[in-house]
């Protein structure tokens, strides 16, 4: 497991937070490269359990967050948002759960920068996160700013959404190809948790697009250029996986009104199974029904062949009516 040391040299777990709700803390020089020299650091990242009441308190002592910036990181979550107050840039953004974490599926992270200090909380152990966190500690990248940081984190996020919809969508080509080869009836439950996932990552692909489309029309003039320029290509990306999420919904609604067309036919033939049997058997119904009868005067009563006459003119009839019945199904 990837260790990060606090100033003060504690070991901090990145997937257990500390006494004081504290995932980890990196410092960065101005080159972007990762420093244990706190005095000597450029900006600094620290990462808190969002629902430790420890961490929570040290978030609402920091005096450099302005107030609305930590009224809003603090806040309950009602959803992702995206804002800028006093050269703060905070937010709520959803990502996907960790592989090792209790069930996969979106959630969100907090985050709030500015030059200098860059402070994210969470709940449980995230994709983007965690890939972010391994490039710092073994080096392979480096992030000058926070600015860089959150964009990489929000880019690792949407390549997470772009892998599942490409899952999602091999899962639909399968759905497809058995379809197409009528073997389609173990593929309704498929079909419906493809379609359940495509709307909770599309919905969260509008959310981002439409997120930062609000930001850059809202603080156009006050955000700094590198921030400007990170919410111009994020939101281009998350317009394109938008699109993308659109595309994968239109197939499988397509795929939904094939399996109900399917489904459509098959009941329609059982019915004229069931139709064609009752239009068969209803005059021998009849015939059993009238000779049933207990009273005097039934013909062939005292006819050794009787019940072989009545079982003849009985079959004949059905024939007669299966036929008939074939011959209008035929010209319908």
């Amino acid at each position: 497991m990837d260790i990060a040391l606090a100033p003060e040299g504690t070991d901090l777990s990145p997937y257990m937070p500390d006494e004081h709700g504290l995932f980890f803390i990196y410092h960065f020089t101005a080159e972007g490269v990762r420093t244990r020299d706190a005095v000597a650091a450029r900006w600094t990242w620290r990462s808190y359990q969002i629902t430790d009441l420890h961490a929570r308190q040290e978030i609402g002592a920091e005096r450099a967050l302005p107030g609305p910036v930590r009224d809003a990181f603090l806040a309950p979550s009602h959803g992702c948002h995206i804002d800028f107050e006093d050269g703060w840039l905070y937010g709520d953004l959803p990502d996907l759960r960790h592989d090792f974490s209790e069930a996969r599926g979106l959630v969100h992270f907090r985050f709030a920068f500015n030059d200098t200090m860059l402070i994210g909380a969470r709940k449980q152990p995230l994709e983007s996160i965690d890939a972010v966190r391994k490039a710092v500690e073994n080096g392979s990248r480096k992030f000058r700013s926070p600015a860089e940081l959150i964009e990489a984190v929000t880019g690792q996020s949407l390549d997470g959404m772009s892998a599942e919809l490409r899952k999602l969508g091999d899962t639909l080509d399968g759905i497809e190809d058995r379809v197409v080869r009528d073997a389609w009836h173990n593929e309704r439950q498929a079909l419906v948790e493809a379609r359940r996932q495509l709307v909770v990552i599309h919905r969260q692909m509008a959310t981002i697009t439409n997120l930062f489309r609000h930001l850059d029309h809202s603080h156009r003039n006050e955000l700094p250029d590198p921030i400007n320029d990170m919410a111009v290509r994020l939101s281009q990306r998350a317009h394109t996986l938008y699109h993308d999420g659109e595309q994968l919904q239109a197939r499988t609604r397509l795929l939904q009104d094939e399996l109900m067309a399917k489904l459509t036919m098959q009941s329609n033939q059982l019915l004229y199974v069931l139709s064609v049997m009752t239009a068969v058997l209803l005059p021998m119904t009849i015939i059993s029904g009238l000779f049933g009868m207990n009273v005097g005067g039934l013909p062939l009563v005292n006819t050794p062949m009787g019940f072989w006459v009545v079982s003849a003119v009985s079959l004949v009839i059905a024939a007669a009516t299966y036929l008939f019945v074939r011959r209008l199904g035929r010209g319908m």
